[in-house]
């Protein structure tokens, strides 16, 4: 994250961001009720259980409030410095 962003939504912001860090924890859900029946480490997720492989961050715009991948941002962060 030492990288400068830029929102590729409203093309204006540089400076105000919000860092929304992801901690995913994977549970077993009771159909009919949707209680929570039992909680899963990454060891011992069962076979059918695939681990959250998505990103550790994702990155808000403080001015649109437009949500997406850090790279995305950091993309369009690239694109501006000149």
């Amino acid at each position: 994250m030492t990288t400068p962003y830029r929102c590729p939504n409203c093309k204006t912001n540089k400076t105000r961001f919000n860092i929304i860090k992801q901690m995913a924890e994977s549970v077993k859900l009771d159909p009919q009720t949707g209680e929570v029946l039992q909680t899963y480490d990454e060891a011992t997720l069962e076979p059918f259980h695939m681990p959250y492989r998505g990103p550790e961050y994702k990155i808000q715009c403080g001015v649109c409030g437009l949500v997406e991948s850090e790279t995305m941002f950091a993309k369009f962060g690239e694109s501006s410095i000149s």
